[in-house]
C-alpha cells in the first residue's frame, strides 16, 4: 500500500500576525474555545504552528525584542481538534486520547530558531538572580544540526518536539487550576521561595490582555467572559499542555485524558532542541514547524489507566512511549548538585536548589574554554544535555546532576593536566545582551568575590 498523504488541517503563515491567521490559533486553555478542525482516528492529519511568541523575535544580533516581549501574547497553539472515532463518535471525558506523532520538522523556509534569557523584571527564570539581563543566540539548522554564530565552536543535533501539546480541560478542572494557583500567589508574598529561588511571578494568573480565543468573536461578551477566566498556558498541568518535555519526539506515543468532547488537542512552541529544564526558560531552540499525527481513542481508559493523584477524579497526568529516534552519545561530562544554595544553606532535600546548583556548577566549569557565563546558560538550556535527580532520600540532601555530551564541542572540554585552553574559541562572539535596569539583587558566588 503507498503511503497516505497527510491531511492537512492547520496551515499558518509566518509573515503574518497570530490573529491573522485563516485557521484561528489560540493562546489560553478554556472549554469553550471551539474547534478549528476534526479529525478521525487511525487519519495520517498534518498541523503546522507558528513560534511560540508569535514572529516577536527576529533573526538578528540585537536582544532589545527579548528584553521588550509581550509576555501575555505568547504560546499560539494551533487547534483545538476534535477527534471522532471510526462510527464518527467524539472522545468522551473520560476516555484517553492517543496521539502518536508520526513527523515534524521545522517549517519550510524558515529554518531557524532563538534562545534567550528574559530581563528580570518581565518573565526572568531559573537563574535570574545571576543572570538578570536580557540575552539571545540565534540558530539556523543543516539538516538534522543546529550552530550558532553567537556560540561558536559547538553544533549538535536537535530531537525536535512541541513543547506544549495537549487537551482542553472540563470547566470543573479549570476551575481546580485557577483555585489553586491563585491561592499559590496569595499565600507567598515575599520576593524569593526558600530564599533561593527567584523566578517571579509565583504563577500567571488568567489575564484579558494578550488573550486570543480562537474562532471567538474579539470584543464580545462572550470573548469577555472566556478572557477573564481562562487559564494561562505558562505551566504543564493535567492535560499535558507546556510540559517542555524533549523526548515527545518521532515515533513516540503521549497518552492524554480527555476532559471534554471531542478531547480537543492543541499544540505549539516547537522546538529543535532542549536540554533537560529549559533552565534558561526561553531555553529551547525555538522555532514554527510542523507535526504529522495519528489518533486513537481507549474508550474509558483514564478509569482503568490513570490513577487519581489528588481530591478527585481529574487529578490524574498523561503518560507517553519514548520514541525510537534520538541523538546517541557515548561521552559526558557530568555535573553535581546538592540542596546547599549559594550563600552556603542547607535546604532539605530540596530537588530545585540541588538542581540549580548543578547548572550552576557546569557555567562557571565550561566559562574556563572561551565562553562567556551566557553563552554557556543558553546552549545548557538548548542542547541535548540530560538533567537527573540522582538522590531523594539521603537527608538532608538531594542530588542533581546534569549531564553535557562532549561531542557537541569541537575542543576537549575535560579536565586536564595545565591550564585549560582557550585558544580555539577566544570571545570571537558573544551573545547580545541587553543592559539590566533593575534594582532586584544579583546573587553572586561568595568564592570568586
Amino acid at each position: 500500500m503507498a503511503p497516505r498523504t497527510p491531511k492537512s488541517v492547520v496551515k499558518v503563515d509566518v509573515t503574518k500576525q497570530p490573529w491573522e491567521q485563516d485557521s484561528p490559533l489560540h493562546n489560553r486553555w478554556h472549554p469553550d474555545i471551539p474547534p478549528v478542525a476534526q479529525v478521525s482516528v487511525e487519519e495520517l492529519f498534518r498541523v503546522e504552528t507558528i513560534d511560540w511568541t508569535g514572529g516577536q523575535i527576529l533573526d538578528n544580533d540585537s536582544a532589545e525584542d527579548v528584553k521588550n516581549i509581550d509576555l501575555s501574547r505568547v504560546h499560539y497553539l494551533s487547534g483545538p481538534i476534535r477527534v471522532m472515532d471510526e462510527a464518527g463518535k467524539p472522545a468522551i471525558p473520560g476516555d484517553i486520547l492517543v496521539v502518536e506523532i508520526c513527523n515534524l520538522g521545522p517549517l519550510p523556509g524558515d529554518e531557524w530558531g532563538f534562545t534567550g534569557t528574559f530581563d528580570r523584571e518581565n518573565g526572568g527564570g531559573f537563574l535570574t538572580d545571576h543572570f538578570p539581563s536580557a540575552t539571545k543566540a540565534i540558530w539556523h539548522f543543516d539538516g538534522i544540526f543546529a550552530y550558532s554564530r553567537h556560540i561558536p565552536g559547538v553544533r549538535f543535533p536537535g530531537l525536535i518536539h512541541p513543547g506544549l501539546i495537549g487537551t482542553a480541560p472540563s470547566k470543573e478542572l479549570l476551575d481546580i487550576w485557577n483555585s489553586r494557583e491563585r491561592l499559590l500567589v496569595e499565600e507567598t508574598p515575599s520576593l524569593t521561595l526558600c530564599s533561593s529561588l527567584h523566578t517571579r511571578p509565583l504563577a500567571n494568573l488568567p489575564l484579558a490582555k494578550g488573550a486570543l480565543l480562537g474562532k471567538i468573536p474579539p470584543g464580545s461578551s462572550q470573548w469577555q467572559a472566556i478572557a477573564n477566566e481562562a487559564a494561562r498556558t505558562i505551566p504543564g498541568r493535567e492535560n499535558g499542555g507546556n510540559c517542555d518535555i524533549k523526548n515527545l519526539s518521532r515515533g513516540c506515543k503521549v497518552y492524554f485524558p480527555v476532559f471534554v468532547e471531542g478531547a480537543n488537542l492543541s499544540m505549539g512552541d516547537m522546538h529543535f532542541s532542549q536540554g533537560d529544564g529549559e533552565v534558561s526558560f526561553c531555553g529551547a531552540i525555538e522555532m514554527s514547524g510542523f507535526l504529522e499525527l495519528r489518533c486513537e481513542i481507549l474508550r474509558g481508559g483514564m478509569e482503568r489507566y490513570m490513577t487519581p493523584i489528588g481530591p478527585t477524579k481529574l487529578h490524574v497526568h498523561p503518560l507517553f512511549e519514548i520514541g525510537p529516534l534520538e541523538p546517541r552519545f557515548s561521552e559526558w561530562l557530568v555535573f553535581e548538585g546538592v540542596s546547599v544554595d549559594e550563600s552556603g544553606k542547607q535546604h532539605f532535600l530540596d530537588a530545585s536548589i540541588a538542581y540549580k546548583r548543578a547548572v550552576l556548577n557546569a557555567i562557571h566549569y565550561f566559562s574556563n574554554f572561551g565562553y562567556s557565563k551566557e553563552q554557556v546558560y543558553l546552549l545548557l538550556s538548548c542542547c541535548p544535555c540530560e538533567g537527573r535527580i540522582s538522590g531523594i532520600v539521603d537527608a538532608p540532601n538531594a542530588v542533581a546532576t546534569l549531564a553535557v555530551p562532549t561531542a557537541i564541542f569541537d575542543q576537549d572540554v575535560r579536565p586536564k593536566r595545565g591550564t585549560p585552553s582557550a585558544a580555539r574559541v577566544i570571545q570571537q562572539a558573544n551573545v547580545p545582551k541587553c543592559v539590566y535596569e533593575g534594582k532586584l539583587p544579583i546573587t553572586k558566588v561568595l568564592s570568586l568575590e
